[in-house]
């Protein structure tokens, strides 16, 4: 998203699209808020942006209207949408559970 919203507003874009995906019918599986970081590379003359991942569950048919909104929306600089395979998925919640076990040693 582009770097000049504020927290909130970030927060409201990031709301805006998980409301859409759950009027759809696709389930929020994980979803990470990485921040204001730098860009690989300028877009739009800026060199920051907020990132925020969400993993979701959905069938093939919302992907493309859901994709829609992100190019009509303003606030959205790139986008990027993958399909997980079995062995992705498996492989970020290791990940996830292994990242919850080191937080819960270091407490």
């Amino acid at each position: 998203m582009t770097p000049v919203l504020s927290e909130e507003q970030a927060a409201e874009t990031v709301d805006k699209f998980k409301k859409f995906l759950k009027g759809k019918g696709a389930k929020i599986k994980h979803e990470e808020n990485w921040g204001l970081r730098k860009l690989a590379y300028p877009i739009q003359k800026k060199t920051t942006g907020f990132y925020h991942l969400i993993e979701f569950e959905a069938t093939g048919e919302v992907i493309g209207p859901f994709e829609t909104e992100y190019r009509r929306d303003e606030r959205i600089l790139r986008f990027l949408t993958t399909a997980m395979d079995k062995y992705h998925v498996e492989y970020a919640e290791s990940r996830r559970a292994k990242g919850k076990k080191e937080a819960k040693a270091e407490a």
